[in-house]
């Protein structure tokens, strides 16, 4: 993760809630299904807005950077979730990193289907 990300949570909430993330992997077509963990602004570039998806154990994330002005109009919702393949996902390598990532990719599982507009 860049140092010049913001820390908020995507669903701007503090609650914790433990679920089962042992596995990141769906099997059946090797797809690894990602949730909105953080939603900033790029501090590089105006207009930017990055999103973060990280996998339920925090171990992975999967990050997307969108104009501002696409985010007007249906055609282009934030989905709480995601499914995105192998090659495109980084380790997360920061424990402290990790662990906010896995509650909030926890919290967005447990609260939102992945087609969920958020």
């Amino acid at each position: 993760m860049n140092a010049n990300e913001s820390d908020t949570m995507a669903d701007g909430t503090d609650s914790t809630t433990e679920r089962d993330t042992n596995s990141t992997v769906d099997e059946s077509d090797g797809e690894i299904p990602v949730w909105l963990v953080e939603r900033t602004y790029g501090d590089d570039e105006l207009n930017i807005i990055i999103l973060v998806y990280a996998t339920e154990d925090g171990r992975q994330y999967h990050r997307r950077e969108r104009a501002l002005t696409s985010f007007t109009g249906s055609a282009r919702t934030t989905r709480a979730g995601l499914t995105v393949s192998p090659d495109q996902v980084g380790t997360v390598d920061d424990p402290e990193t990790r662990a906010r990532y896995a509650e909030e990719a926890s919290r967005m599982a447990e609260r939102h289907e992945p087609e969920d507009s958020v």
